[in-house]
């Protein structure tokens, strides 16, 4: 029988349960610390598209764009299914796209001036205004 390996911590040491819960995390964050990434999974989260679509919705290169996706899809946050010639690439990962979504939205929340979030819930704190 092959069992899985256990995690490890970078000193040999194996993780137990929750700091492998904290290790998965930041794996997660890891890939997601791209702001190409963000693009990507919030313009697939609707629907699937192909790349030449997500290219119409972000700004890049056709090589940084592949790169990416290639990067999503290895990591299990996108899937992809080939249509002829076209690969198209739809969210594979709900838990990463509902991550995202739930911190996008709550910096864009907090952007947005008129939020009623006190600074001490704030994701960042926001700069002093002058005056």
């Amino acid at each position: 029988m092959n069992a899985e390996p256990e995690a490890e911590f970078a000193d040999g040491d194996p993780l137990d349960e929750s700091d492998q819960v904290f290790a998965t995390a930041a794996e997660l964050f890891r890939l997601l610390a791209t702001p190409i990434r963000l693009k990507i999974i919030s313009a697939l989260c609707g629907h699937e598209k192909n790349v030449s679509q997500l290219l119409h919705e972000i700004e890049t290169t056709q090589p940084n764009m592949s790169q990416h996706l290639a990067t999503l899809y290895r990591a299990g946050v996108l899937a992809r299914r080939r249509d002829a010639t076209q690969i198209y690439y739809r969210i594979g990962s709900e838990r990463a796209a509902t991550l995202c979504r739930a911190v996008c939205t709550q910096i864009a929340v907090e952007m947005d001036g008129d939020s009623e979030i006190p600074a001490t819930e704030r994701l960042a704190p926001l700069p002093a205004l002058k005056g």
